[in-house]
């Protein structure tokens, strides 16, 4: 059988190419998305470079938690899996709730994820050894390291909520790496910088994205958004290539992979004792596991 990888929210951006990357090392790729015609023209581009099994989408609203179960489900009954790279990501310019009631920056960007992740450690597992991707972003060193409920205090400021969602992943994602050592899963992180996609060009171009007093510097803030944000999403997919599959991290875990593919210092805020149990008290409470784990 073809060794399969996964690469949520994969139809175009930082995931296409890092399904193109992963196809072209020999993976089987499935790309999961929400759009049908997006889905099928990046099936049509990861296939042209694929040296393995043949790539394929799967339709799934990752801001819904029934639809994440469904794809668990889904992927779970097509057998062992060697890599799962969770890369969605999204940024909201104004206050949201999914339909499970939820704030959606935190569903999005850290109980999907969580959720997808707890869902499919059995097939990882039988997919050994195996690795687990996800991709972190630097607007942690904004967030507000405050996690006794889903939605801060104060106003919504859409980049600080959302670097706030990412530093719970990335708290998440450290943690497991530990609780799957020696399982024959690892566990990375990668952050992949800044790059030119539907997210900065669109979001990250409002001022009601940040705090008031960083509003008052708007013109400076965005033009340090624009530089960071300028590159091809082929190369920012780099970090996450590299966490999947290269074969100097074969045995290492619970790093995470910088922007010039290459292990950074996590932020220090995500090892912090009272983070992790608060984080991880909120996913189990907002996205409980079927068999309590």
């Amino acid at each position: 059988m073809e060794p399969r990888a996964v690469v949520t929210a994969g139809t175009g951006g930082i995931g296409l190419e890092t399904a193109r990357g992963l196809a072209a090392c020999g993976l089987a790729v499935t790309v999961v998305g929400r759009d049908t015609e997006r889905g099928a023209r990046a099936v049509e581009r990861i296939g042209a470079v694929a040296t393995g099994g043949e790539p394929r989408f799967v339709a799934a609203d990752l801001a819904s938690l029934g639809d994440v179960r469904a794809l668990a489900a889904r992927l779970a009954a097509e057998g062992p899996l060697k890599v799962l790279v969770n890369n969605v990501g999204a940024m909201f310019a104004d206050r949201q709730q999914t339909v499970d009631g939820i704030e959606a920056t935190f569903a999005v960007n850290h109980l999907s994820p969580y959720l997808l992740t707890e869902l499919l450690l059995d097939q990882l597992r039988a997919g050994g050894p195996s690795r687990i991707v996800n991709v972190s972003s630097g607007a942690i060193r904004a967030a507000k390291r405050t996690f006794d409920a889903v939605a801060p205090p104060g106003g919504y400021y859409g980049f600080h909520w959302y670097g706030r969602a990412k530093l719970a992943n990335l708290a998440y994602t450290l943690d497991l790496a530990e609780r799957l050592r020696g399982s024959g899963i690892t566990v990375f992180a990668a952050d992949p910088g800044g790059a030119a996609t539907d997210m900065t060009h669109g979001t990250m171009r409002s001022p009601k994205i940040v705090s008031p007093a960083l509003r008052l510097l708007w013109p400076l803030v965005r033009r340090t958004f624009e530089r960071s944000t300028a590159g091809p999403a082929s190369v920012a997919a780099r970090s996450s290539i590299v966490a999947a599959t290269d074969a100097s991290l074969d045995g290492r875990t619970g790093l995470l992979i910088g922007p010039q593919a290459d292990p950074v210092p996590a932020f220090r805020g995500s090892a912090d004792p009272r983070t992790v149990s608060d984080v991880l008290r909120l996913s189990r409470q907002w996205a409980p596991l079927e068999d309590g784990r």
